[in-house]
């Protein structure tokens, strides 16, 4: 009889070593190696998915054929998975404790279950009735939907070949076990063998899965790296818990474009699709204020209006301190840098606060001219007109760099009722006699701009 060994395994990236080390060999991570047991049974071959002989077949002689997406009709959703769920395919949600994942798959379950498809809901962090009350206060419709509260992957599975639903749902990874590993539930073997299971399911029968995971404090999904690489489609729901405004994004996606993403609002009977993002953000903003400016980001494929603060306050007795909500601080002191040297602006004993309203985060470097003219417009008192709008990359050098899929945000400003945007030089060169419904500036240089909004005053 074989006996038990003990391996080594990476939190990281499921690597396993034979002994212990402070650096994972395979990832580089450091202090990720965790000892575990490994029984005979654990190291046995697993079945393949059927007895019957495999042939390759050339590449070009593979049959062509679309698979049919299951489509919520939560146009939000389906826009974040690619246009539906492809049938086979794994899908794997994550997000903060508390953010609304489980409530997201629960309206999800309710909506196909009213277009005729069954699903199988299998929760093993809640109980049936904690489910059914959060249902009735969701007031969600419960059609062709079962309720299944086990931490036993097998008897899932069971139950899935039993009813035969298009979609399984299993809330959470983390909390599953099967037999034949010794490891406790969320563990790195639990959480790997788990997944794998649930895998060769889906792709020998053709059924849709929705794992939902833990995220760690990092902002990682909990369990090995390889979990995200194993699953067809990752999706992050992403938000503040002090603000109602969720946002998820798909991070990998084989079967559709990873920059599409869908905004939902947490309201009292779970999370709504947010259908005009751009008039939610910009609907407490009040009219021509100084140190505000209208920027026109994008948020996937889709422009989105966003409005961006700044204040800043002279310091006399010490260090003047640097502040970025929903903006990279590094870029901020680049930003400040470059004011004070190109153009001219005293901000070395000044706190600079820059705060992008709404809790949005922003990672588009064509954000920099709407947050220079907001410092600006405090610097010099003078208000930005309330119809305007800015956006540009504000280089090293001063000058304000082309921006990317500028007519989709054009658009959008005109749908909106903005009368000029401020467009870097290059930009206006090319496009200010084609577009229609609003006038463009061309700006040059980060001086331009300063000199353009304190001419002003």
């Amino acid at each position: 009889m074989k006996k038990s060994k003990t391996v080594f395994v990476c939190a990281e990236c499921g690597a396993e070593s034979s002994r212990w080390n402070g650096q994972c060999m395979q990832c580089g991570a450091w202090n990720t190696l965790n000892e575990q047991t490994v029984s005979a049974k654990q190291v046995a071959t697993l079945p393949l998915f059927s007895s019957e002989p495999i042939t390759a077949i050339p590449l070009a002689d593979v049959p062509m054929q679309e698979a049919g997406r299951l489509a919520v009709g939560n146009e939000e959703w389906d826009r974040a998975v690619g246009g539906g769920i492809v049938p086979g395919s794994l899908l794997l949600l994550g997000g903060d404790p508390g953010i609304g994942k489980s409530t997201l798959i629960l309206q999800v379950a309710s909506a196909l279950g009213q277009s005729g498809q069954a699903v199988l809901y299998a929760s093993g962090e809640e109980s049936a009735a904690q489910i059914g009350m959060r249902s009735r206060r969701l007031q969600v419709a419960t059609d062709n939907t079962y309720l299944l509260a086990t931490t036993d992957l097998a008897r899932i599975l069971d139950s899935a070949r039993e009813i035969s639903p298009k979609v399984l749902i299993i809330d959470s990874i983390q909390t599953m076990v099967t037999a034949g590993n010794d490891g406790m539930a969320g563990s790195i073997s639990q959480v790997k063998e788990c997944t794998g299971t649930i895998l060769r399911f889906a792709k020998e029968t053709g059924t849709s899965v929705i794992i939902i995971g833990h995220v760690t404090k990092e902002g990682n999904i909990a369990g090995p790296r390889m979990l995200e690489h194993m699953v067809d489609t990752v999706l992050y729901l992403e938000g503040e818990k002090e603000q109602s405004l969720r946002i998820l994004r798909a991070v990998k996606n084989r079967f559709g474009d990873t920059a599409e993403s869908g905004v939902f609002i947490m309201k009292e009977k779970g999370l709504q699709a947010v259908a005009d993002f751009s008039r939610l953000m910009l609907s407490e903003r009040s009219h021509e204020q100084i140190g505000t400016t209208v920027f026109p980001g994008m948020e996937g494929v889709r422009p989105v209006l966003m409005e961006v603060q700044a204040l800043t306050n002279r310091m006399f007795y010490s260090s003047a301190r640097r502040t970025a909500i929903g903006y990279d601080y590094n870029r901020l002191a680049l930003l400040l840098a470059v004011l004070e040297k190109k153009a001219g602006m005293a901000l070395a004993n000044d706190d600079v606060y820059i705060n992008v309203v709404g809790g949005m985060k922003i990672n588009d470097p064509s954000i920099d001219l709407a947050v220079a003219l907001a410092i600006v417009s405090v610097q010099s008192g003078t208000p930005l007109p309330g119809d305007w709008a800015a956006m540009g990359e504000i280089s090293l050098t001063g000058e304000v760099r082309r921006v990317r899929q500028v007519e989709k945000r054009l658009t959008e400003l005109t749908k909106m009722g903005f009368s000029r945007a401020l467009v870097p030089q290059s930009d206006y060169a090319r496009l200010h006699d084609k577009v229609k419904g609003i006038s463009l500036i061309g700006i040059g240089s980060i001086r331009d701009a300063v000199r353009m909004l304190t001419m002003r005053n």
